[in-house]
């Protein structure tokens, strides 16, 4: 299978990170694994609109499922958010050099 590009990538992951209730399932993901049914509770809506919200994180990669008898169990993956974090990274080493050729711009002044 052919890898996506990084951009394919970045735009599934920001776009799945873009939605509240998806937010809510990486930060509740992030303290223990869940089953789709504890995953669901918090919220007001059908069970399988928040298994379309995990379906949209798992193509994103930032979540995994393992499905034991009748329960399914989601956990964050360990690299889910790399491209997005590598890709923020390179744009903010880029924003603190400017800012320091400004800050020393200003100092000479």
């Amino acid at each position: 299978m052919p890898q996506p590009s990084p951009d394919a990538e970045l735009d599934r992951l920001f776009h799945a990170l873009s939605d509240a209730t998806r937010r809510a399932i990486v930060e509740r993901l992030a303290r223990e694994a869940a089953s789709v049914s504890a995953l669901a509770e918090p919220f007001a809506m059908s069970m399988p609109a928040v298994v379309q919200h995990l379906a949209v994180l798992e193509r994103a990669g930032v979540v995994v499922s393992r499905k034991v008898g009748r329960v399914r169990t989601y956990r964050l993956t360990p690299d889910g958010t790399l491209t997005a974090r590598t890709w923020l990274d390179r744009h903010r080493l880029h924003a603190e050099r400017a800012l320091d050729r400004l800050s020393q711009r200003g100092h000479r002044d």
